[in-house]
């Protein structure tokens, strides 16, 4: 191919007569004729000779007919396969997808005030929290999915009630909530399928409702999950907090300045903060009185009369 393309270089760039392309390159003026002639690369190839499958092909596909997920392994015992499996799989590989299809992939089309995805982002950065103590905490991030508008807030701790005290936070912020919070199998929220009594309660009292995520699928609320990557490249490098309020001071400068003013092309090239506007119109308005959250727990007093919480012990 080299050789090809430098013919027609020496030729159409530099005007070299074939004779003497001939010459340079060591090659007869006939192959330089051709290259010439030619307006594509050659390309080696030669006539197929079959396969040993091309004997079994119609009872392969006689058998994916009737049951389109038989194993190769499970169609080489049928067929009285005796060669290499490899040949064999790499076959049914290509014939299988015309009997049981393709997996289809659609875009999902959110409505106004339909939805909010959310997921705990674990920024890898160490956060004083007093006395020379570091601590890596997470940050409680809200997408909402027609605008792709983003808000976040860190919290001491993925407990049931950090969480809840934190929704509560950036809900309040908007004013209103969507008819659907869509969140994974967080333990605090939803570990085993089915809402926690403490999550329940919450989304009671705002009138919407808790959609879990299926097990093992991150693209159920990938949209969420997209931006927890996003903030690791673009927002956090090159930063320095110093504490929770300060990490969370600066996201929100930072969301408010780039994130939700960046265009966006699957919302039609706007930006989220033009769209939030739309997406607040169609949310329901938060209740007037704000849902019992943050950490409560019943202890039964020791002898000495101290309590020990997150770690500490204090006297009572």
């Amino acid at each position: 191919m080299e050789q090809w393309a430098e013919i027609r270089r020496l030729h159409r760039s530099e005007g070299v007569p074939i004779k003497e392309i001939a010459r340079r390159l060591g090659v007869a003026r006939n192959t330089v004729r051709a290259a010439l002639a030619s307006d594509t690369a050659p390309s080696y190839s030669r006539p197929s000779k079959g396969s040993a499958v091309d004997a079994f092909e119609p009872q392969i596909r006689a058998l994916l007919r009737e049951y389109p997920t038989m194993p190769a392994t499970v169609i080489a015992q049928r067929i009285g396969w005796s060669r290499s499996l490899t040949v064999l799989k790499d076959r049914v590989r290509v014939i299988r997808p015309e009997f049981r299809g393709v997996d289809p992939a659609d875009r999902v089309i959110y409505q106004p005030g339909g939805c909010s995805q959310w997921d705990l982002w674990f920024p890898d950065y160490r956060i004083p929290v007093g006395h020379n103590q570091l601590s890596m905490l997470p940050v409680l991030v809200m997408t909402l999915a027609f605008s792709r508008y983003r808000s976040a807030v860190m919290i001491p701790s993925r407990q049931g009630g950090d969480i809840l005290a934190g929704m509560w936070l950036l809900l309040s912020q908007l004013g209103a909530v969507t008819r659907k919070l869509v969140w994974d199998r967080e333990s605090a929220i939803g570990g085993k399928g089915k809402p926690t009594a403490l999550a329940a309660g919450f989304v009671g009292s705002l009138g919407t409702r808790l959609e879990l995520a299926p097990p093992c699928d991150p693209e159920y609320k990938g949209m969420v999950e997209r931006n927890n990557r996003f903030f690791e490249t673009s927002f956090l490098p090159g930063r320095h907090f110093a504490s929770p309020a300060d990490f969370t001071a600066q996201f929100d400068r930072w969301l408010a300045d780039y994130a939700n003013t960046r265009v966006v092309r699957s919302i039609g090239d706007r930006r989220p903060c033009d769209v939030l506007t739309e997406d607040l119109a169609q949310m329901a308005t938060l209740p007037p009185s704000a849902p019992q959250v943050g950490l409560s727990t019943r202890v039964r007093l020791g002898r000495d009369y101290y309590v020990r919480v997150a770690g500490n012990d204090y006297s009572v």
